[in-house]
């Protein structure tokens, strides 16, 4: 896949910033880059963070600092370099639920569009193992998307996840869901994707104990367990907030690192 329009700048410290023509959308899309600068391995594992409701591709970048987490966990932890790809939802509405709509696949546009540019940056990523992660709504789409296309990544890692966008997403945006003009033939419900899912990547995903959506994220591993899939949930002291996305990030990457082994 090529895109019609390639647009980006690096400014600097291993940051990109990429504008492109998506066929997915039907329109253009941003998408962040982070490739640690001195990282010298021939092949870089791939990280895409989905951002939540009302933010852009920015969000994880400058309202969670991921590169200086992934930063600190290479130089601390010896985390094996990642690049780090933050792309927008698409930004229809509050937010797309990452999701097909009748006029855009939003879901296309992060499984088959993001990695591609990706490449297109750093060809390192190209053949190396992918990984998708991402938080609220974020974390639905990371759910979501990864068990559906258990093939394309290696591990997923959730932050305090919406797990079925009928009920939940309503909660968080202006748009009624009838306004989604959803035009999906795969489940919805997170728990639905992961039974017909056969060949199951690594699977974690958390959620604050003070958290709005505290209940549903304590639904699914009851659910995931009767259904006999394996996975790792976790909960810990705090709210939906970024500073508790900040503090989390860092178990999502060790989770990845562990799945390379």
């Amino acid at each position: 896949m090529s895109f019609r329009t390639f647009e980006s700048a690096h400014i600097g410290n291993g940051i990109h910033h990429v504008t492109v023509k998506s066929a997915a959308l039907s329109r253009r899309a941003d998408i962040s880059f982070y490739v640690p600068p001195d990282a010298k391995a021939e092949k870089l594992p791939l990280v895409i963070l989905l951002h939540g409701v009302y933010g852009s591709h920015w969000a994880w970048l400058y309202k969670a600092g991921a590169h200086q987490v992934l930063d600190r966990l290479i130089k601390e932890e010896n985390l094996p370099p990642m690049m780090l790809a933050m792309p927008s939802d698409g930004l229809w509405g509050d937010g797309s639920g990452y999701v097909r709509h009748c006029d855009a696949d939003y879901s296309s546009w992060i499984v088959d569009e993001v990695p591609k540019a990706a490449a297109q940056i750093d060809a390192r990523c190209m053949d190396s193992p992918r990984f998708i992660s991402g938080l609220s709504m974020g974390g639905y789409g990371a759910l979501r998307l990864g068990l559906l296309h258990p093939k394309k990544f290696t591990g997923i890692s959730a932050h305090s996840s919406i797990t079925d966008v009928p009920p939940q997403m309503q909660d968080f945006v202006e748009e009624s869901l009838v306004e989604f003009h959803l035009t999906e033939t795969a489940p919805l419900a997170v728990i639905d994707c992961a039974k017909l899912c056969s060949r199951l990547p690594h699977l974690r995903f958390d959620c604050g104990t003070e958290d709005t959506l505290i209940d549903p994220n304590r639904t699914l591993p009851r659910d995931l367990l009767a259904a006999g899939i394996p996975h790792v949930y976790e909960e810990f002291p705090g709210s939906h907030t970024w500073d508790y996305w900040h503090v989390h990030l860092a178990d999502t990457l060790r989770f990845f690192k562990a799945c390379l082994r």
